[in-house]
């Protein structure tokens, strides 16, 4: 405060949204059944804003140890990054399980955690390698990792490039599918392209299996500031779309594949 910093929130507008859903329904005196791992960060920061009516839910086993004071006054609400697959076996196990309970009221799994499972089990198949580039305690990482894993593709998690190996470019791997978890930097997503067309003499297609094209807004406190002190701009919103590839960003310019 005596150096006359503003501090300015820039939580993902997603997991806001949980945080915002958590605190209403606990005002309106439901208990909140918050499915997601246990231990994640940010159902430990969601479990916070109502600790008092929370109850975390990582399996359908956790269900029959949950204490329900009224089964008509419950809301169930979601990490952000979890397996769509997985919260949905949840979700059918607590609506089986209290038929009066409440579902948000808009999806919580994050759009790019979603639409990311979906390509994985799509396109998988068709690769001899799955590159996963994102941190051992992402969960919506891990995850990817395992889909392709299930649908029998060799899967690799990695923070970057510095984590490839060429023993994993063997014969018999001729295509490499490269993904990301949701938080990834998209430069280290273009790190690990760069580095394998480089090394390997790749070269590189796109696919659209979701056409992502979203906005939010800039962050309440930085538009405050930036009115605040007549910078241009404040009222403007940050668009999401699919990354451009470069020559000079991924090392090749992709190859033109019909979205599927």
């Amino acid at each position: 405060m005596e150096r006359g910093l503003q501090p300015i929130d820039a939580t993902c507008p997603l997991v806001t949204k949980v945080h915002s859903e958590a605190i209403r329904y606990a005002r309106q005196g439901y208990q909140i059944l918050l499915i997601g791992h246990r231990n994640h960060q940010e159902v430990i920061g969601t479990s916070g804003e109502a600790p008092g009516v929370t109850q975390v839910v990582e399996s359908p086993a956790d269900i029959a140890g949950l204490t329900i004071h009224d089964p008509e006054r419950v809301v169930y609400l979601t990490q952000t990054t979890l397996s769509t697959d997985d919260a949905g076996v949840i979700i059918e196990a607590l609506k089986a399980a209290f038929p009066g309970i409440k579902a948000p009221p808009s999806e919580d799994i994050c759009y790019a955690t979603t639409n990311r499972q979906h390509a994985v089990r799509q396109l998988a198949p068709e690769a001899d390698l799955v590159l996963v580039v994102g941190s051992t305690n992402s969960s919506n990482s891990v995850r990817l990792t395992e889909i392709a894993e299930n649908v029998g593709t060799a899967a690799r998690l990695i923070d970057d490039a510095a984590g490839l190996e060429d023993a994993w470019f063997g014969e018999g791997v001729g295509t490499v599918l490269v993904t990301a978890g949701a938080s990834a930097p998209e430069d280290l997503v273009a790190g690990v392209c760069r580095t394998i067309v480089e090394r390997f003499g790749a070269t590189i297609e796109t696919r659209d299996v979701f056409d992502e094209d979203v906005e939010f807004a800039l962050p309440g406190n930085l538009r405050r500031v930036m009115k605040y002190r007549g910078l241009p701009n404040a009222d403007r919103r940050i668009r999401v779309q699919k990354p451009v590839v470069t020559e000079s960003l991924y090392g090749a310019v992709p190859l033109t594949v019909e979205g599927r």
